[in-house]
């Protein structure tokens, strides 16, 4: 279904608009990044860390990180001051394409076997699949961000990853 290249590639891109989305909410105040715009996860700073939550919670799947310690729902409160949420979101960043670098062929074509929470049930799906939907997960709430961003004036510039990637 997909190759580790298109994982490699998708790695280079998140990093590069968590990096681009990241600098963009600096030039905000906190109060600005924590104000609720009606955003599905309210706020600019709840958007983003529920990203970081998702991540987590795929690559504790993918990679064996350590789980999120708190359920979907509490995820755009998870972790409170934005620099931690920059050095977490930078950190996350580096493991995910650390992971992108290792990962075979052979593992994208399998099944990963997983209990859902949300789902309360043992799910099995295709690993090339489910990583789809993890960069999936990510590009639709940066794109999220960006609007609160845009919103707020700020311009984060090009996200299309022919622009982004070269």
């Amino acid at each position: 279904m997909i190759t580790t290249g298109y994982v490699r590639t998708m790695a280079e891109y998140n990093a590069e608009m968590n990096r681009r989305i990241y600098a963009g909410a600096a030039r905000l105040s906190d109060e600005e990044r924590r104000r609720d715009q009606g955003a599905f996860f309210k706020s600019l700073h709840g958007t983003l860390t529920h990203i970081l939550w998702a991540d987590r919670m795929w690559m504790s799947r993918f990679d064996h990180w350590e789980k999120p310690d708190v359920v979907v729902r509490d995820s755009p409160t998870m972790v409170q001051s934005f620099d931690d949420l920059v050095a977490e979101r930078t950190d996350a960043d580096r493991r995910i394409s650390d992971w992108a670098g290792r990962v075979s062929q052979n593992w994208l074509d399998s099944d990963l076997v997983w209990f859902s929470g949300i789902a309360q049930t043992e799910l099995r799906r295709n690993s090339g699949a489910l990583t789809m939907h993890f960069f999936n997960h990510q590009t639709n709430h940066r794109g999220q961000a960006h609007a609160l961003l845009t919103r707020g004036g700020i311009d984060p510039g090009a996200t299309d990853i022919w622009a982004v990637v070269a």
